[in-house]
């Protein structure tokens, strides 16, 4: 399975108490549906995890991984990315993408000048960002908001995106 055959729904943040159990920040829309995936693993494919949510805490959840019994073990795990496989998440209705369907596309302006690529996808609450690296300002940066109108295009099968951006942003 290659790393486009699988998304990141969310990472692990350390312990939380001294039994073993770790807390757990979600990317899943329905953030507790983190722990209806069945088997994780990290981002190599290295290890797997057997997750299950025992409740929700500030910015997160807690949860137990079978076989994390100690703090120390926990905490090992802090800063590990949680993936799934792709087919195992469900389909999107044709005005959705997942972030990483979005990462790496070039983006062009309406009249067909390229002016950069996806680097990131950004999720602030009130409404998604997009990162693209552009020569066209000075920090080599810009800010894209994601809505219909800043973004009338999006093309998975050509892996373009076409731009109608506010004025001032590139």
């Amino acid at each position: 399975m290659t790393a486009q055959d699988r998304i990141c729904i969310g990472a692990i943040q350390g312990a939380f108490g001294v039994k073993g159990e770790v807390r757990i920040k979600s990317f899943c829309a329905d953030p507790a549906a983190i722990g209806d995936y069945g088997l994780l693993t990290n981002e190599d494919a290295t290890m797997s995890f057997d997750l299950r949510i025992v409740g929700p805490i500030k910015n997160g959840f807690s949860a137990r991984i079978k076989g994390v019994q100690y703090k120390d073990q926990a905490d090992a795990l802090n800063g590990t990315t949680l993936w799934i496989a792709r087919d195992a998440l469900p389909n999107l209705p044709d005005d959705e993408y997942y972030h990483s369907d979005l990462i790496g596309l070039d983006v062009f302006d309406t009249g067909g000048e390229k002016i950069g690529r996806v680097i990131s996808v950004h999720d602030h609450g009130a409404g998604d960002i997009l990162e693209i690296s552009t020569p066209k300002t000075k920090s080599n940066v810009a800010l894209l908001p994601f809505t219909k109108a800043a973004v009338p295009t999006i093309d998975l099968a050509t892996k373009r995106i076409i731009a109608d951006p506010p004025e001032g942003v590139f």
